[in-house]
């Protein structure tokens, strides 16, 4: 039942929440056998301190040390090569894996040997501790190709995945704010099946600034390459491409505080933990 989970952490993070990760990793119905944790570029001596600490209680925590910041696609292209498991979980260096995720996926994995990718919702949360929203995304195969025309079909936290589909695709690549869904575009063109689990996974930490990172003229620059890659794999036909171009400049573009009430009233709904853990 061997398998990885691959995270990367940069100096601006916080030793805390990389603590709690680290400790939702390891307090699992079912433990992984390696953590690999790409330290991209140098840290603070609290992170330092945070990884040396976790190492002597999990001996299975690998860090691989870079130099540079390479930023996350880069630094998880380089942190999968060290992996050793053809199965490897993803994971933020400040969220929450809920008790029973990895068993999940793994048991999913199993009984699916033709999947390449497995996902599921999440729960975000902020700095107090209050629920807010839960993020769910297509399960079939057919909605997750409908919906990846226009919006990412999964969330990139939960994903489990095998080594040898991912690295078939190309890894990783560098695409500042859409390495993800760059990746399962790339494996969904070259014939991955992608799927998700109706479960929260992960618990992942929000804050107001979040919405601000998501728009400007560069993000918008990068989406509209990111279409126009997606056309050229045949993900969209010529009218959605369109389409899809419109509705990333109008999302980009707007004001921050427009942004953050699309982004809950539109393309988040309340939910509880309860119902949908």
């Amino acid at each position: 039942m061997a398998f990885s989970v691959l995270m990367s952490v940069y100096a601006r993070e916080q030793p805390e929440y990389l603590g709690a990760a680290l400790d939702s990793v390891m307090d699992q119905t079912m433990k992984p056998d390696e953590i690999v944790l790409v330290e991209d570029g140098k840290l603070t001596e609290d992170l330092y301190q945070i990884i040396q600490e976790k190492q002597k209680i999990y001996p299975c925590l690998k860090p691989v040390q870079l130099e540079e910041n390479q930023q996350l696609g880069r630094a998880l292209a380089i942190g999968l090569a060290h992996v050793t498991n053809d199965l490897v979980a993803r994971m933020d260096s400040d969220d929450i894996s809920v008790q029973e995720r990895f068993e999940l996926q793994y048991q999913y994995m199993q009984v699916h040997p033709e999947t390449a990718l497995v996902g599921g919702y999440i729960q975000e949360f902020d700095d107090q501790g209050s629920w807010d929203k839960i993020r769910e995304v297509p399960l079939e195969e057919k909605e997750i190709h409908k919906y990846m025309r226009y919006r990412n079909p999964l969330n990139h936290v939960t994903v489990m995945f095998r080594k040898e589909a991912v690295m078939s695709a190309g890894n990783y690549q560098h695409f500042p704010f859409l390495e993800d869904y760059y990746l399962w575009n790339r494996m969904y063109a070259g014939g991955a099946k992608l799927a998700n689990i109706p479960k929260v996974l992960v618990k992942v930490r929000t804050s107001p600034n979040m919405f601000k990172r998501r728009g400007g003229f560069s993000y918008c620059a990068g989406y509209l390459r990111f279409r126009r890659i997606q056309r050229k794999l045949n993900i969209t036909n010529t009218r959605e491409y369109l389409l899809g171009c419109i509705l990333s400049i109008a999302i980009t573009l707007q004001p921050g505080w427009l942004r953050k009430w699309v982004y809950s009233a539109v393309l988040r709904r309340s939910g509880d933990l309860e119902e949908n853990g």
